[in-house]
């Protein structure tokens, strides 16, 4: 065990004995408490930045034994919805999930002329053999219709990195589910062999239909490849997850796939299947059908208690876009990493929990 280990392992045990005295709440459901799948720890807002808001922060371990950070940041005068306009992808380093995360450079920005010209955003940071593959999603409109999933590669960790020209997952055709984009890449390495490269989508026609704050259904889809790089080729015509049966609009966004103790794990935001604050899990034998959702963990007010933020923020309390650290060591889930509205700067961050 390295130095950096034996210290993150003693910063986390000495968690245990507080995180057992004071858990968050229960929720109840058909009349029973049940207690959220993750029982966390917080560590705080680690990377604020004053003039930026922060969203989509995916964390991998280093060769050098910290912990890189790929998020997304766009400027704080741009407002909460600048994200779709004038996003960047930036990378940050911290000597562990306890320390803070200090901006290092930007990685990818808005390319004129291209499929991913207006944003570049939900950046999700993974290894396969000798090469890293930051996934992540652009436009060329400034909105949702052109948003596609492309992904740039690289040798380490600090570049360069070269990006596809083109997308590598594109929107069904016309009347289709997934007509409207493709966005929220999730990636991992099936049984199969494979690659599987999870997506969210919906129906351009619903979406112009609907009215409300949600407009049209999110569901996922998914993709399979030889090579991380592609080519893709969806697995159905239909989604794998679809919640569009529910009462309430039910919709889930942000997934994030891993594999533990023989099946698939997804972990996503809740749009809706409980309510908007909390995060969902679900398990699958196959990576296809998949379980009903459960909570996975709470709004941000059951572990942390922090001062009413301006009225613009109006998703405070929840915690979205969520991303696991695996442990070094057993390679189980071990740091929820989110991004959450508020901060130093009445802006957004990166908040971190430990998982106990």
């Amino acid at each position: 065990m390295s130095d950096m280990d034996r210290r993150i392992f003693l910063k986390s045990n000495a968690f245990l004995l507080i995180a057992a005295l004071s858990p968050a709440g229960a929720i109840t459901k058909n009349n029973q408490e049940v207690a959220p799948y993750f029982s966390l720890k917080p560590i705080g807002r680690s990377l604020q930045l004053d003039d930026y808001f922060i969203w989509c922060s995916s964390p991998i371990w280093g060769d050098d034994g910290k912990v890189h950070l790929f998020y997304s940041r766009w400027r704080k005068d741009k407002g909460m919805g600048g994200w779709i306009k004038g996003s960047e992808i930036a990378h940050a380093v911290a000597e562990s999930p306890y320390e803070s995360f200090q901006h290092k450079e930007v990685v990818l920005q808005p390319r004129d002329g291209c499929w991913d010209s207006t944003t570049c955003h939900n950046p999700l940071i993974k290894k396969v053999g000798d090469m890293y593959y930051l996934f992540y999603m652009g436009n060329c409109n400034g909105k949702t219709d052109t948003k596609r999933i492309g992904v740039a590669t690289a040798k380490t960790l600090d570049g360069p990195w070269k990006r596809s020209d083109s997308p590598i997952l594109l929107p069904g055709e016309e009347g289709a589910w997934d007509d409207h984009c493709t966005t929220n890449p999730a990636f991992l390495q099936g049984d199969d062999g494979k690659f599987w490269l999870y997506y969210k989508s919906w129906n351009t026609a619903e979406y112009l239909r609907d009215t409300g704050p949600v407009r049209g259904n999110r569901k996922y889809g998914l993709a399979k490849a030889d090579h991380p790089l592609g080519p893709y080729h969806k697995v159905s015509e239909r989604p794998v997850i679809d919640f569009s049966g529910r009462p309430n609009n039910a919709q889930l966004e942000d997934a994030f796939v891993w594999q533990q103790d023989g099946q698939y794990c997804l972990i996503a935001r809740d749009m809706g299947f409980y309510n908007h604050e909390y995060g969902l899990i679900l398990m699958s034998k196959n990576g296809i059908q998949w379980s009903e959702p459960q909570v996975a963990y709470l709004n941000l007010a059951e572990y942390v208690h922090e001062a009413t933020p301006p009225a613009n923020l109006k998703r405070f309390g929840r915690l979205e876009r969520p991303m696991i650290l695996m442990d070094r060591l057993t390679n189980e889930p071990r740091f929820l990493f989110g991004a959450t509205q508020g901060g130093k700067a009445d802006t957004s961050t990166t908040f971190i929990f430990e998982i106990i």
